[in-house]
């Protein structure tokens, strides 16, 4: 899964969703995470807080979970109806200490709520296979 970090410099989860400049993305399997690359959000965007946010949430949207300080109600509603879930952590928080807990919590039992982002992702790769091969 593609995971993204509201980071304004790449190595803590240290900013609020809709003032991020930039997500450092990773993609996390069992036993394994790698960095795909930072997204920077461009500098000419709209300044009304809806036009902030839908740049944010369509730059990360290939992301599973998005970690991040804090975010407002009504982009939490926006984000999660994207199939993405927030996930809310202490500001500093390094990336690569929030990484090894995301792979701790798939070692063992994931809590509930990775248990059915995991599982939505997986109903999401069927349905792609699947109209994949309804078009071949």
């Amino acid at each position: 899964m593609r995971v993204a970090f509201a980071t304004d410099d790449g190595v803590h989860v240290n900013a609020h969703f809709g003032h991020s400049p930039m997500f450092a993305v990773y993609e996390v399997r069992p036993g394994d995470a790698r960095f795909i690359e930072n997204r920077t959000v461009p500098t000419q965007i709209s300044s009304d807080e809806t036009g902030k946010i839908d740049v944010r949430i369509s730059l990360i949207g290939d992301c599973t979970l998005v970690f991040l300080m804090q975010i407002g109600a009504s982009a939490a509603a926006r984000v999660t109806r994207r199939k993405m879930m927030p996930v809310k952590v202490p500001s500093g928080v390094p990336i690569e200490e929030q990484i090894g807990r995301l792979l701790e919590m798939l070692r063992g039992k994931p809590p509930m709520w990775l248990s059915k982002v995991l599982l939505a992702e997986e109903e999401a790769a069927s349905e792609q296979e699947v109209e994949g091969r309804n078009e071949g």
